[in-house]
């Protein structure tokens, strides 16, 4: 498996890219509403620093990330937002500089994660290559949520393609929260790329198929975008029935037609899933949850 090098080198210029969006702005402007209900800027970069700090603390010290899950265990419907909350109401300049050091600590020390370990996170263990890809969607994401409230448009660039690779990846998670029974054949999906490249996943002769943009592509299954908006195409029942749940991040789907721009990856388990069984849980998400291994 390869290493996490080339990742964490994306997601570096992943969150410079969205730093140099807000350094500018003047304190008011971090107090603009972003798609995400009820967040603003200010929001947006203190989930990333909330959700960098415990990935850091999962990477450096288990038994801290063990005093995390028990944390998150008394408010799993709220302990996520209430950490974007706390760290939004800090002055705009003490929030970025918090965000900087501790995304630096966080990247610096992916790197050195021996082959092979995998570190605890709120589904199943995951490689530091999966954590910097979990952690690479989510900056971009959350990134496209400010700059649409910045009314900005962002070129797309090639790391979109570990984010349509965790895409792809999380199929099987998107029916299984879904209460569907994921597809028992693979689907081929073809993307092309900013630079016009195709990339593509699965077995060319296979019957189900995604094709489109790249980069719409990472906007369905970030939930971003609506799909009849996107260059986006399936092929087979199965593919079609994938486009309207699609979701690369750990979390209950949206509700009904409403896909709004979500909190992804750091949230806590839903109701029906804190009703299973351990037993249930651990073996159902083990097949199906992203971050269980790039």
């Amino acid at each position: 498996m390869a290493g996490p090098g080339p990742i964490v080198a994306d997601l570096r210029a992943e969150s410079d890219d969205l730093d140099a969006l807000v350094a500018p702005l003047p304190p008011q402007r971090w107090a603009e509403p972003t798609p995400a209900p009820g967040w603003t800027i200010a929001h947006q970069i203190g989930h990333l620093l909330w959700t960098d700090r415990v990935a850091l603390t999962a990477v450096t010290d288990e038994a801290g990330f063990a005093d995390v899950l028990t944390q998150a265990a008394a408010d799993p419907a709220g302990f996520v937002d209430a950490g974007a909350e706390e760290l939004a109401a800090r002055p705009p300049g003490e929030l970025l500089d918090d965000w900087r050091m501790t995304r630096g600590r966080l990247h610096d020390a992916l790197l050195t994660v021996a082959d092979g370990r995998k570190l605890p996170w709120f589904g199943p263990p995951m490689s530091a290559a999966s954590m910097a890809t979990a952690r690479l969607m989510e900056t971009w994401a959350h990134g496209l949520d400010v700059a649409d409230a910045l009314g900005i448009s962002r070129p797309a660039t090639n790391r979109l393609r570990s984010i349509a690779h965790l895409g792809v990846r999380t199929r099987d998670y998107a029916f299984f929260v879904n209460n569907l029974t994921p597809p028992a054949e693979p689907f081929r999906v073809e993307l092309r790329g900013p630079d016009g490249d195709t990339w593509s996943w699965g077995p060319a002769d296979a019957a189900q198929r995604v094709t489109g943009s790249a980069e719409d592509f990472c906007f369905l299954v970030t939930q971003r975008r609506a799909l009849a908006t996107l260059d986006i195409a399936a092929e087979g029942e199965d593919a079609q029935r994938w486009l309207t749940i699609a979701q690369a991040f750990a979390g209950p789907p949206a509700a009904g037609d409403e896909r709004a721009p979500a909190r992804e990856e750091s949230r806590g388990p839903s109701t029906r899933q804190r009703a299973m069984s351990a037993r249930q849980r651990a073996k159902r998400a083990a097949a199906h949850q992203p971050g269980s291994g790039r």
